[in-house]
């Protein structure tokens, strides 16, 4: 098919230089007379008397560049331009100039009437050359034999590429075997067809469907089985799992709860829009809901919700249950090769710092609120901010942030909204974290965190990291005008050691002064410190399994427990003992049965053991 385009193109080109070249000849038929010699006034007859002649046609105005003397009984006023391929021509043609491409010809410009005929004969067929100082001289007369010579130069070169097109064409056999070989697959080139068409059908429905051009969706979904169980009563802190007095003699208030919970079904989804307008930068915004609402709430002291014991899915998403909420809105975007900028009005800590490969909130490795990332760390979980991170090198990589409290989990406008707080008042966290690999199979992180902590109108620090429970001024109370904030500095290690391809060692620790400012000027402060270690297993029974077995200390008071109005317990360090196996049942769909066992809860030594069984199944689209 193409050959023979190619042969159809050369075709027609050669009827349009033959029919250019027949208007000409009449015209020079009836004014050009063989063996006379042009009159040097010859233009001007040729203007009274040639229809070819007139200002806005001055092709042969003046001299004729075709030909040279290459008959004798021809004279010309000027050595006329040969055709470049014409063979009879004289030994004058040699002083000629070959050309091959038309700018090379001095008077011949675009705007000239015939330039994209000359350029053609001149590029394209090779038949024309120029005089020997680079012009053209297009307005020269032409004679019969001038005409005739670039006639012929002209055809054979058609000819040339004509013979050149069609060598390889196909023949009548080859057709008939071609028909044949049609025939014999028809039904299979049906088909095909067929599918062709189905296919661009389909194409043409998404198309028009498409959710966006520039967006893409993403789920996750959990479907949780989660059970709470005591051997007896749960001794715990507060007037409820939120508030928290003491009594006339300076001493925590405590409740008596019942061991024993009742077997929960819930659920919990987030859907990602991520788009991007440069292939490099990134729109994240991902809305969640939820309902769960896990036993251990049930039996914890006050201020320690969303911590001990309970499965990080077991949640409601936002401040209220089944309430679609905007969980993580912020936008990313290069700096260069090496640098990446996150900044918006709600970013996750979590995602940019303390991660760990055993131990993190994709949820295929330890899952609770204690052990997916420090105790300590994380206040605020998601601010409005910024996150900076400049990958060094292959081996290290600095992260640092400045995020102003956020909380999805909390109701109302939230402190960097809030104009009578604001973007730099109180409740927000800077921090820094330097992560080294040592290889392609271990990460150790270092991390730095400066928390400024609001109190609330009861004069109390509540339920915010590093502290897990309630702080007030000490056992004098209201009496002492209550706290006006706090400031914390928390530094932490953070590591993951793949062994072997199927095991693996991580752990952190975590250390936290807090400085308590009270109302009055007395200050006080807070020492707390957090553990945790454990084995993996990658692809325990199928490839890419995991199985994790850890051991966490959530909170161990170092100092200043007389500020605890609710937390520290009669002193006991509350242990937990976490067992988690993430097993994929396909590329979407996974199963995790965890369990775990929390000794001296609420950091009492009498409260009985606790017991958590939860079993989760992940969807992901």
């Amino acid at each position: 098919m193409q050959k023979t385009s190619k042969l159809a193109l050369y075709v027609s080109q050669s009827v349009l230089i033959l029919g250019w070249l027949a208007n000409v000849t009449p015209a020079l038929a009836q004014e050009i007379l063989l063996d006379s010699q042009i009159d040097p006034n010859f233009p001007s007859q040729l203007e009274t008397d040639s229809p070819l002649i007139s200002d806005s046609n001055p092709i042969l105005a003046n001299d004729s560049p075709l030909v040279p003397e290459s008959h004798p009984g021809i004279k010309t006023t000027d050595a006329p331009t040969p055709l470049a391929n014409t063979e009879d021509l004289t030994d004058s043609t040699n002083a000629m100039k070959q050309v091959t491409s038309v700018s090379q010809l001095s008077d011949v410009q675009p705007t000239d009437w015939a330039f994209q005929a000359l350029q053609s004969l001149v590029e394209r067929y090779g038949c024309i050359a120029g005089y020997p100082d680079g012009t053209f001289r297009g307005n020269r007369a032409l004679t019969r034999y001038e005409f005739a010579a670039g006639l012929n130069a002209c055809l054979d070169q058609i000819s040339q590429q004509i013979g050149t097109a069609t060598a390889n064409l196909a023949n009548k056999e080859d057709l008939v075997k071609l028909q044949k070989l049609q025939e014999e697959f028809a039904a299979e080139l049906a088909t095909l067809r067929g599918r062709v068409d189905a296919l661009e059908a389909r194409s043409a429905e998404l198309e028009a469907n498409q959710f966006s051009t520039t967006t893409k969706l993403y789920g996750l979904t959990f479907f949780n089985l989660t059970d709470t169980r005591a051997s007896g009563k749960i001794k715990a802190e507060g007037t409820s799992a939120f508030t928290a007095s003491r009594d006339a003699n300076g001493r925590p208030i405590q409740r008596r709860l019942s061991g024993d919970t009742e077997t929960t079904f819930s659920y919990l989804t987030w859907l990602s829009l991520v788009t991007s307008f440069t292939g490099k930068d990134t729109l994240l915004m991902v809305l969640g809901a939820g309902n769960g609402d896990g036993g251990s709430h049930q039996l914890v002291s006050a201020g320690q919700t969303f911590r001990s014991g309970l499965p990080f899915p077991v949640q409601t998403a936002g401040s209220s249950p089944n309430a679609l909420i905007v969980r993580d809105f912020y936008y990313s975007f290069p700096v260069g090769s090496s640098l990446r900028v996150i900044a918006g009005p709600r970013v996750s800590w979590f995602s940019h710092f303390d991660e760990n490969v055993f131990s993190t909130s994709s949820l295929s490795g330890l899952s609770s609120f204690s052990s997916i990332n420090s105790p300590l760390g994380g206040n605020p979980a998601r601010g409005s901010g910024a996150v900076v991170e400049w990958y060094l090198n292959k081996n290290f990589e600095l992260h640092a942030g400045y995020l102003a409290e956020n909380e999805e989990y909390l109701p109302g406008i939230r402190t960097a909204a809030d104009p009578t707080k604001g973007l730099f008042g109180r409740n927000n966290s800077l921090t820094a974290e330097l992560t080294y690999k040592p290889s392609a199979n271990a990460n150790i992180r270092l991390l730095y965190i400066r928390n400024n902590l609001a109190s609330n109108s009861a004069g109390q620090v509540e339920g915010v990291r590093p502290i897990a429970g309630i702080l007030d001024d000490g056992p004098g109370g209201l009496a002492n005008g209550g706290l006006k904030g706090a400031t914390a500095d928390i530094f932490s290690a953070n590591f993951d050691w793949r062994v072997t391809p199927r095991f693996g060692l991580f752990g952190r620790y975590s250390y936290a002064s807090t400085n308590l400012q009270t109302k009055n000027g007395d200050d006080g402060n807070v020492r707390v410190q957090a553990f945790h270690a454990g084995m993996a297993f990658p692809d325990l029974g199928k490839k890419g399994a995991l199985g994790t077995l850890s051991f966490i200390l959530p909170m161990d008071i170092l100092g200043g427990s007389k500020y605890f109005v609710s937390g520290a317990g009669n002193g006991a360090n509350q242990y937990e003992i976490e067992a988690n196996y993430y097993l994929p049942m396909t590329d979407h769909i996974a199963i995790v049965p965890a369990f775990y066992v929390i000794g001296n809860w609420n950091n009492f030594s009498d409260n009985p053991t606790v017991f958590v069984g939860h079993v989760r199944t992940h969807f992901s689209f």
